[in-house]
């Protein structure tokens, strides 16, 4: 065994450059021949003096002599070694395995003699969520769409790589670099060496991906359609945000995310302030599959995204689009009506109302009850419900009490300083100080009537009272009640509201990107890196979505966190054995699938054996 160095020109633009194979040399009919055991690529890192101490460790270790000292063998050619004894052993052809129910033909069995205590099991990598990774991928066509694009081999591997790293091990992608090259099967299943590629081709994958974002969506949502006979008949929206970090030698620090003209400071849904943002919207179907995503500014107004979301969307006319009340305002109502789209939204403004008399009763999906009054425009053009949760009802008494309670105290703290001889006095910088109370109650100072009463002179205080008096129409008259708006006065009330319910699966799907894929942090500072990072996380969730909807079908609810720890604990595995006539076996095979796991593969019809069994004797 040798490694071969072969010049080598471009016949494009002419370059000249040396490739790298390892080979050994084979007697056939009489002849000396060179084969070609592993390409090793252009940029082959050993130095040419290490060659001959390389080739001799790999021999080594593919005999049977894994243990070394590192002494005798530089740890970096130890790892090489490693790593190239490994590959020989994963392209090594496979062998005869029974398909997944069937009975193995014993005519095929392979009997070996080997020495049990010579055991050894090198390589461990993960395989299971890799495995229903390309099976759902390719249940979209997801690979078949890469290559109409034009995209090659390497970058294919490379975006697959980012998708199912995201999967699998939500991380940035320099993390899903190491997981590829230490931790994965990926590779194997997709005969492509991950080890050999730098880590910046996913950076750049993830730029090809942003090249091609429109293309790839459309693809996906009408592979999805056909894969489950979705109905194109409503329309979910919402944005969310997530803070933007920075790398720094390898360090994340939060800073101003560079040159991410989008990351702005604003309002955090994770309490993040501190971290500049970026927001993320989504279109969905009813179904829960992404119809389009698009990044906005981290401080951008809800109600501004709706027309550069749905302009372009092509929603088949009269789709009913369901926002929540950040994004319902009357000129995106408007814009839905001059564009042929139905709405169902929450109403932003106008006062509580609720006729218990003319309400029906309904149950929502835990067993609580909701009261629901609707109500006609005069006009006949819209239909209000007013909904009464008892449930929402608690929760916003509690809210209330809570923040009257701090608004009352921070009053009685006011009075009691009256009562000292040395408290605060002056009759301006105690309406100053009510004012401050005021903006800290979240509204609830509406609600109190407050007498400052000065002395003559108009400079002093001298009494601080205040009595609670509820402004009807508002939560503390109407605790537990909200009002839909929609224009499709067709149908019932329960019909409008079980429909509107549809908006929390999407809020559950923001859950899923944050907390399962790996949406937050973004650890970019250019603008289209960062897209890109939240555009990997939106095509992971659709690889989970058809999953989870195949599972469905056959009574398995599991979140993705979940399945993805049963999953987890299937691995790809080389066992070696010296062999009685001094040679090693070397056989490389994924775990059995443990029955919960069985379970999964079984429901999507799959191998439960992924990457099938390679086997080499040296």
């Amino acid at each position: 065994m040798f490694i071969r160095q072969t010049r080598t020109n471009n016949t494009a633009t002419g370059e000249s450059y040396f490739t790298h194979r390892l080979v050994r040399s084979e007697r056939v009919g009489g002849k000396v021949r060179q084969i070609t055991l592993l390409n090793l690529g252009r940029h082959f890192p050993t130095r040419q003096e290490d060659w001959p101490l390389l080739c001799r460790r790999i021999e080594e270790i593919i005999g049977g002599q894994a243990a070394m000292a590192l002494d005798i063998a530089p740890e970096a050619i130890e790892r090489a070694a490693q790593r190239y004894a490994g590959r020989l052993v994963e392209i090594a052809p496979k062998a005869v395995v029974a398909e997944a129910g069937a009975v193995a033909d014993t005519l095929k069995c392979d009997y070996q003699e080997v020495d049990v205590d010579s055991l050894q099991q090198t390589k461990p990598r993960s395989v299971g969520v890799e495995h229903l990774g390309l099976f759902a991928l390719s249940e979209l066509g997801f690979v078949e769409k890469l290559t109409e694009l034009g995209i090659n081999g390497v970058m294919r591997a490379a975006i697959l790589g980012n998708i199912i790293g995201r999967m699998a091990k939500p991380a940035s992608e320099l993390a899903t670099w190491n997981w590829l090259q230490q931790h994965s099967a990926l590779g194997e299943l997709l005969d492509f060496d991950f080890e050999a590629m730098p880590h910046t081709r996913l950076y750049q994958a993830s730029d090809v991906l942003m090249k091609h974002r429109a293309a790839i969506e459309d693809h996906l949502f009408c592979s999805a359609q056909t894969l489950f006979s979705l109905e194109e008949t409503v329309t979910l929206y919402d944005l969310t945000n997530t803070y933007s970090k920075e790398l720094l030698a390898g360090h994340p620090f939060e800073g101003d995310a560079g040159s991410n003209p989008k990351a702005k400071h604003g309002r955090s849904k994770e309490k993040r302030s501190d971290c500049p943002l970026v927001t993320l919207g989504l279109v969905l179907d009813g179904s829960g599959f992404v119809r389009r995503s698009q990044t906005f500014a981290g401080n951008v107004s809800e109600g501004a995204t709706l027309d550069a979301m749905l302009a372009g969307l092509n929603a088949p006319h009269g789709a009913l689009v369901i926002m929540d009340a950040g994004i319902a305002t009357e000129a995106n109502i408007v814009w839905l009506i001059e564009h042929g789209y139905r709405y169902l939204v929450v109403g932003r403004s106008g006062a509580r109302q609720f006729d218990e008399a003319h309400a029906i009763s309904i149950e929502t999906a835990g067993g609580d009850p909701v009261h629901i009054q609707k109500q006609l425009d005069e006009d006949g053009k819209e239909v209000r419900l007013y909904c009464h949760s008892p449930g929402r009802e608690k929760k916003e008494l509690g809210m209330l009490e809570r923040f009257a309670t701090g608004f009352e105290s921070g009053l009685q703290k006011i009075a009691a300083g009256l009562a000292k001889p040395r408290g605060e006095k002056h009759y301006d910088k105690l309406l100053l100080r009510i004012g401050r109370l005021k903006e800290k109650s979240r509204g609830t100072s509406r609600h109190y009537r407050i007498d400052l009463i000065a002395d003559a002179s108009g400079k002093k205080a001298t009494q601080l009272t205040w009595s609670r008096i509820p402004v009807d129409g508002t939560m503390a008259t109407h605790p537990g009640v909200y009002c839909l708006r929609s224009n499709e006065t067709g149908w019932d009330e329960e019909k409008l509201w079980r429909t509107y319910t549809m908006l929390t699966d999407l809020e559950s799907v923001f859950r899923s990107l944050k907390g399962e894929l790996g949406l937050r942090p973004v650890y970019h500072s250019k603008e289209v890196r960062g897209d890109g990072h939240l555009f990997i996380t939106v095509l992971a969730y659709q690889a989970v979505q058809v999953l989870r909807s195949k599972l469905k079908q056959a009574g398995i609810h599991d979140s993705w966190g979940s399945l993805r720890e049963t999953l987890g604990v299937q691995r790809r595995v080389t066992t070696s054995f010296q062999q009685r006539d001094g040679r090693t076996l070397h056989v490389r095979k994924s775990t059995l699938a443990e029955p919960d796991l069985m379970k999964i593969y079984k429901a999507l019809e799959i191998n439960p054996a992924p990457g099938g069994m390679k086997k080499l004797i040296s």
